[in-house]
């Protein structure tokens, strides 16, 4: 987690002094981590197509949560409802 939130990381410059944003960089972080990276543990051969080898998979793909992998388009075009519970 601390490669990909630069608020985690103390002594930098984004180091995050506000809970606030630190949880709004967390969340980003997640959402980017499951929805939109390809890990290369989770890809799965592909026998119907003879030009592509592998079907890269996000974490929210293998838990059946969406059927592609996200762009920043989608996040952006996505809206969140808020948490009843901000704890």
């Amino acid at each position: 987690m601390r490669l990909f939130n630069g608020r985690l990381v103390r002594k930098s410059l984004p180091f995050s002094k506000d809970v606030g944003m630190y949880r709004a960089s967390a969340a980003w972080e997640d959402l980017v981590y499951n929805l939109a990276r390809p890990l290369k543990t989770l890809r799965v051969q592909v026998f119907r197509d003879p030009r592509l080898k592998r079907k890269h998979r996000s974490p929210a793909m293998v838990s059946g949560l969406t059927d592609h992998i996200w762009t920043t388009k989608d996040f952006l075009k996505t809206v969140v409802s808020p948490l009843l519970n901000n704890t």
